[in-house]
């Protein structure tokens, strides 16, 4: 077995909350205008990728556990990136960055912890239709949400 495939895949999760509290750091600069994602359809504010990841990570732990459990997941119905809420327009403040901190480490803390603490077979047992339980870690371990709105320390 090498040690990619016995690694803890919450790890994934950790590293990818890292990124994002690294990009939010940045985002105190954020000039009131929304970014337009890669897709060229969505679009992205500070506080929007903040709730949009943290509703990922909550959304697929939930998943995870009913999957180890052997019960049927909750059926997503997420308006996702599709909404732009109010609150996702407010100015984005260090009290902000210091809140998604204490929310996302604890969320990432969760994947380490729930992940290493079952066999590492079930992280690649086949779950159809769903991932696979290590494919939904790195799923979400992707900060694709911060990405879109990037790093404002590198904008004029």
């Amino acid at each position: 077995m090498t040690n990619e495939t016995s690694a803890n895949p919450g790890v994934a999760v950790e590293a990818g909350v890292e990124r994002i509290l690294y990009l939010a750091h940045t985002w105190l600069a954020w000039d009131g205008r929304p970014r337009v994602a890669d897709d060229g359809v969505r679009i992205y504010t500070p506080h929007k990728a903040i709730r949009r990841h943290t509703h990922h990570l909550i959304d697929h732990i939930a998943e995870i556990e009913a999957l180890l459990d052997g019960r049927p997941t909750r059926p997503d119905q997420w308006r996702a990136s599709t909404v732009t809420l109010a609150g996702d327009w407010a100015p984005f403040t260090e009290a902000d960055v210091d809140e998604a901190e204490q929310c996302l480490t604890r969320l990432g803390d969760l994947y380490v912890h729930r992940l290493g603490s079952v066999e590492p077979i079930e992280w690649d047992r086949p779950r159809d239709p769903n991932m696979m339980v290590r494919k939904i870690a790195e799923h979400v371990g992707k900060p694709w949400y911060a990405e879109q709105v990037g790093d404002l320390s590198k904008r004029d």
